[in-house]
């Protein structure tokens, strides 16, 4: 698979030599990269052409460059201390000031495509020119399944997609403010909603629990499985 992914790089590099941006192999993917004014043309391309045949979109998503590579753990080599200080205050008082700097590009549109014919995949990555409004062209037209996956970066990361013929929240609520999915929005969210028996309805009210580093889940070897593997292996070696 990797000499058709490196046959498939150069026709790609070759075509597309003024339009792309970058190119690379990394674990048997192929990810390329071109600006948003060479979208639409590129996947295109990648659709029709004869080498390429990439008819199938089966994801597309958003990332958030703002916190990429920093962590909020200390890792030693057995474990991630609780210890952390959060470096960005999410109190509800400064949210609205919160002024985070960011050099380079921060909002990145990913594809994913499929070539059912040649059986390659290929991952197409545009970064937003704009940090503060970021857009992108919509492909809705060049693969219809990207409908509801643009809302969905657009409802969780605030990418606006140009050309999209119905672009609106699609898993948050139709009053709620933000963008989850962004580094910089609270992970206990701005407000909480509860049930009012006195007013009969649903009412919003700010968060009420204190905001918290979240520590990964740490996968370890169990002794007790461990020792009953060597056990089965003695056994079965004695037999």
């Amino acid at each position: 698979m990797t000499e058709a992914l490196r046959t498939l790089e150069t026709h790609i590099t070759k075509s597309l030599s003024e339009k792309l941006i970058s190119s690379k192999i990394e674990i048997n993917e192929l990810t390329i990269e071109v600006a948003p004014v060479d979208l639409l043309s590129t996947v295109i391309f990648l659709r029709d052409d004869e080498s390429c045949c990439f008819e199938q979109l089966i994801d597309l998503c958003g990332v958030d460059y703002l916190a990429y590579g920093e962590s909020e753990w200390d890792v030693d080599a057995s474990s991630f201390s609780r210890g952390v200080k959060r470096e960005f205050s999410f109190d509800d008082s400064e949210l609205d000031e919160m002024d985070v700097e960011f050099e380079g590009k921060r909002f990145a549109s990913v594809i994913h495509l499929l070539s059912i014919k040649h059986n390659h995949r290929i991952r197409l990555k545009t970064y937003c020119d704009d940090n503060e409004f970021p857009v992108v062209d919509s492909v809705t037209d060049i693969w219809n399944s990207a409908n509801w996956f643009e809302r969905e970066a657009f409802d969780l990361l605030g990418i606006m997609y140009s050309g999209h013929p119905d672009l609106r929240r699609i898993l948050t609520d139709y009053g709620f403010s933000g963008h989850p999915f962004r580094k910089d929005f609270p992970l206990i969210g701005q407000v909480e909603m509860r049930y009012d028996e006195e007013q009969q309805r649903v009412v919003y009210e700010p968060v009420s629990i204190e905001p918290r580093v979240l520590v990964p889940r740490v996968i370890r070897d169990d002794l007790r499985f461990t020792a009953a593997k060597e056990n089965k292996t003695k056994t079965e070696a004695e037999e």
